[in-house]
């Protein structure tokens, strides 16, 4: 925590959609671009912030991520966080529950293995290391451009829950969200904020 006692909050934007993201297909190592309405809610995101400004601004070093960023106007002053990337999938990279499910029956990202990817424990890790650093590197608040499961699991590690309490936190794509502080008490402030277009 910054030493003059400012509890900053954190941004958590989630970025626009892609082609997998839109099907339901795990989407993590694989750098696909932003879809054409991707872009445009990347940009509504921006009419959303007006200009906030914030003290520090991490962004995943995937392109989804850093092009929402750019869009939403804050890509000249983005830092590449790496522990911002979206969880390792592994063997399922780019397949959808569904499918997984045909092989491995009641499979679910937040309780079962993930062969040749991260465990939930890594991806915590990660997520852990990412809040330490908005914590003790920024004297306002902080935005963080990055991905669907790993803001989750950052959520839960903000609200000292096990990580796997991610699952009770939809997030969907181009939304907003933010976490805080009511006294002492660290919170959800906002959540899955959709930016609407136009």
């Amino acid at each position: 925590m910054p030493s003059n006692n400012i509890r900053p909050d954190i941004w958590l934007i989630r970025h626009g959609e892609t082609a997998w993201s839109r099907s339901g297909a795990h989407t993590g190592r694989t750098d696909l671009p932003l879809t054409p309405e991707g872009e445009q809610r990347a940009a509504a995101i921006g009419r959303y912030l007006a200009g906030r400004s914030f003290a520090l601004v991490l962004a995943s070093p995937l392109a989804r991520a850093r092009e929402t960023c750019r869009l939403a106007g804050y890509g000249a002053v983005a830092q590449i966080e790496p522990d911002l990337r979206e969880w390792d999938y592994g063997a399922y990279e780019g397949r959808t529950s569904a499918e997984i499910r045909q092989n491995v029956p009641d499979w679910t990202i937040w309780t079962s293995p993930v062969p040749d990817g991260e465990t939930i424990a890594q991806v915590a890790e990660r997520a852990r290391r990412v809040i330490a650093r908005a914590n003790a590197e920024s004297s306002g608040d902080v935005a963080l451009f990055a991905h669907g499961h790993l803001l989750r699991v950052l959520t839960a590690c903000w609200l000292e829950l096990a990580p796997d309490g991610g699952r009770l936190f939809a997030l969907g794509t181009a939304s907003v969200s933010v976490l805080g502080y009511e006294r002492e008490n660290r919170v959800i402030s906002r959540w899955n904020v959709e930016c609407a277009e136009g």
